[in-house]
């Protein structure tokens, strides 16, 4: 027999987890650089941008466009990065605490 009750319990144990690794994300962080290591960028679990580095060489007008270039693509990089590390880590804090049952979609809890 189903347990209403039990699979409650299971819900709000698995919020309150969520709630707390979703707040430790702000401690992690990944770095990613284009550019062959001309621009670095350093964002945290949460997808925020830390640090951007940029190396002096880049700093003239006639490279302006390519550093905008090489900027967009090393944020883009680092949010990626650290987007697939904070899905892990979420989903190692609240591995077992629901059963895989078929239809269930945890894609609202950030999984």
């Amino acid at each position: 027999m189903f347990d209403m009750m039990g699979m409650m319990g299971k819900v709000k144990e698995l919020q309150e987890k969520m709630q707390q690794a979703q707040s430790e994300l702000q401690y992690l962080t990944a770095t990613a650089e284009s550019g062959g290591g001309l621009v670095k960028a350093t964002a945290n679990g949460q997808r925020r941008l830390l640090k951007l580095e940029i190396d002096e060489s880049l700093l003239t007008p006639q490279d302006r466009d390519m550093l905008a270039d090489l900027v967009v693509a090393a944020v883009n990089k680092v949010m990626e990065e650290v987007g697939e590390q904070a899905k892990q880590e979420l989903k190692s804090k609240t591995s077992g605490l629901l059963p895989n049952l078929p239809g269930l979609d945890l894609s609202n809890f950030g999984l």
